[in-house]
C-alpha cells in the first residue's frame, strides 16, 4: 500500500504580473538562488514579447505555452523481463512544468552569442513557440511521435 498523496506547493504568484505561471518561469530560469536576476530577465523577455508581437505580452506567452504543452508522452513500463515504452497521458500540473522546462531549455540553448541577453532568447523561442516553430515545440513533436510510434504498447498501461 501507497502513503498518502504528498500535498503540492503552493507557489506564490509574482509581483509584478500577479500570475502563477511568470513565477514558475522566474522559478525556472534562477541560478544560485538569484531570484531578483532571474526576475528582471523574464520581465524584461515579457517586454520585448509585447514589443515585437503589439499584443499584450503576458497573453502572447501563455498562448505560446499552450501550443507548447504536451497531451502524451512514454513511460519506461517492465512486462516479463522486457521494457516496453507505453504511452500514457500527462497530468495538467506536469503538462505545465514541462512546457516551462521545455521553453527554458530551448531559450539557454540558443547559442552562445555574447551579444543576446537571456531575455531576448526566452523571448525569441516564445514567439517563435506561437508560430508552432522553434526548439521548445520540436521537442514536443518528437513526445508525440515518440508515444505514436510506441501505440501498439497502450494496453501495458497502468
Amino acid at each position: 500500500m501507497r502513503s498518502k498523496k504528498t500535498p503540492a506547493k503552493k507557489i506564490q504568484v509574482d509581483t509584478v504580473y500577479s500570475s502563477e505561471l511568470v513565477a514558475k518561469l522566474i522559478n525556472g530560469c534562477m541560478l544560485d538562488g538569484k531570484k531578483s536576476v532571474a526576475a528582471k530577465q523574464v520581465y524584461n523577455a515579457i517586454g520585448i514579447i509585447a514589443e515585437k508581437s503589439g499584443k499584450d505580452g503576458l497573453e502572447y506567452l501563455n498562448e505560446s505555452l499552450e501550443n507548447i504543452k504536451p497531451t502524451i508522452e512514454v513511460r519506461s513500463r517492465r512486462v516479463g523481463g522486457a521494457s516496453y515504452q507505453v504511452p500514457t497521458p500527462i497530468r495538467p500540473e506536469r503538462r505545465n512544468s514541462l512546457a516551462i522546462r521545455w521553453l527554458l531549455n530551448a531559450a539557454k540553448a540558443r547559442g552562445a552569442n555574447p551579444n543576446r541577453t537571456l531575455a531576448e532568447k526566452i523571448a525569441a523561442e516564445v514567439l517563435e513557440a506561437h508560430e508552432n516553430a522553434g526548439n521548445a515545440i520540436k521537442k514536443k513533436l518528437d513526445t508525440h511521435k515518440m508515444a505514436e510510434a510506441n501505440k501498439a504498447f497502450s494496453h501495458f498501461r497502468w
